[in-house]
């Protein structure tokens, strides 16, 4: 399952990077990273991936900031861009989906959450 997609996240957080790279590892997934939306922007206008990851609190860009500058200059060929978040209040959900993110996932990511959204996206 989605041994062959390719994934960018975009983290800004070291710890949460290596975290993940684990995680997703461990699924039999690879991913590339950046550290701010602003790389996420310019790595996903290089390189075509098939999901991205999309921290929402960044330094420099935002996770919606940059999520709207993708949609914006990739329009139908911008990869869906899961909201990654440790928000997980009433309303998170519905305001990043109306921003333009395509799904959500929480922090500590869920595997069976992770696993949903991969299988979702790979068909």
């Amino acid at each position: 399952m989605g041994e062959h997609l390719r994934l960018l996240m975009a983290e800004d957080n070291e710890i949460n990077r290596k975290l993940a790279d684990l995680l997703f590892k461990r699924q039999g997934l690879n991913l590339d990273f950046a550290e701010n939306g602003e790389i996420a922007l310019q790595k996903v206008k290089e390189h075509k991936y098939d999901l991205v990851f999309m921290d929402i609190e960044m330094p420099v860009m935002s996770g919606l900031e940059a999520t709207e500058a993708i949609r914006r200059d990739l329009g139908e060929a911008a990869p869906p861009n899961v909201a990654l978040t440790a928000h997980a209040m009433d309303g998170d959900r519905e305001r990043f989906m109306e921003a333009g993110m395509t799904d959500y996932l929480t922090k500590p990511i869920d595997i069976s959450a992770l696993n949903a959204i991969i299988e979702n996206h790979s068909a």
